[in-house]
């Protein structure tokens, strides 16, 4: 296994290994699923975060081996950079791939963050109802992204945590894997929020609060985006539905 850290006390680098070495078989189970699994682990005092992800097909086999930098060396290298540009993420700590003749497993460490909500808090709990000034806040920080010219293609409804100090929020970036840095148009930008709620009253307040701080039109910002999401809610609902009936098949 061939890991990559930013921490300089070797013995630290040391017990971190380890973690990484007995993943399967210690830890607290954070999050799992088909593709990847999480874990919480206590590391010098605090709690860290693991995330393994899932062993890809033989093509990316290929890719990651020997073309393309993988979902950890991804995730690690993004964080690093949000940090530099004053975004708001967990401390990266360290990437780790396990090449064998092809490429097989990798991991990503990071601080792990004791936050108050996730952005879905806002669509799914009835007590986020009037979540008003949370939603101008968040969609202040998704234009300072954009002004940054920070693509985040996950910006969803789990990939940003929630901290509240005092009367202000502050957000942070999770799922790193897959970002561009590059200047977007505002078709770029408006689509940026179509995978976030599927409520359009929400969406009206982000419109409302974009098109103000972007000096954008304020109905058509509305219409473009809830357009947006409508888009990805139908091709969402089809995929679900899809994999419902694949999954029938199987069984």
């Amino acid at each position: 296994m061939k890991i990559h850290s930013n921490l300089t006390d070797k013995n630290s680098i040391l017990k971190l290994e380890q973690l990484l070495f007995h993943f399967g078989q210690e830890g607290t189970l954070f999050a799992g699923g088909d593709r990847n699994t999480i874990k919480n682990f206590d590391f010098e005092g605090k709690k860290i975060i693991i995330k393994s992800f899932k062993i890809p097909n033989l093509v990316n086999k290929i890719a990651y081996r020997f073309f393309r930098k993988s979902k950890a060396q991804r995730s690690f290298e993004y964080a690093s950079k949000l940090l530099e540009m004053g975004v708001g993420t967990p401390r990266p700590l360290a990437y780790a791939e396990d090449n064998q003749v092809l490429f097989n497993k990798s991991y990503y460490a990071c601080d792990l963050l004791d936050y108050d909500l996730t952005y879905r808090d806002l669509v799914d709990n009835p007590k986020y109802a009037r979540e008003t000034e949370i939603l101008k806040a968040f969609t202040r920080f998704t234009y300072a992204l954009h002004e940054k010219d920070i693509h985040f293609l996950d910006h969803s409804p789990g990939n940003t945590l929630i901290v509240k100090e005092k009367q202000e929020y502050l957000f942070y970036l999770v799922d790193l894997n897959r970002m561009e840095f590059k200047p977007m148009d505002y078709a770029t930008r408006i689509k940026n929020f179509s995978r976030l709620t599927p409520k359009k009253e929400m969406v009206k307040i982000m419109a409302k609060e974009y098109a103000r701080l972007a000096g954008y039109e304020e109905q058509k910002t509305f219409k473009d985006m809830w357009n947006a999401t409508e888009n990805f809610q139908q091709k969402f609902q089809r995929k679900k539905r899809l994999k419902k009936k694949l999954k029938f098949w199987k069984n």
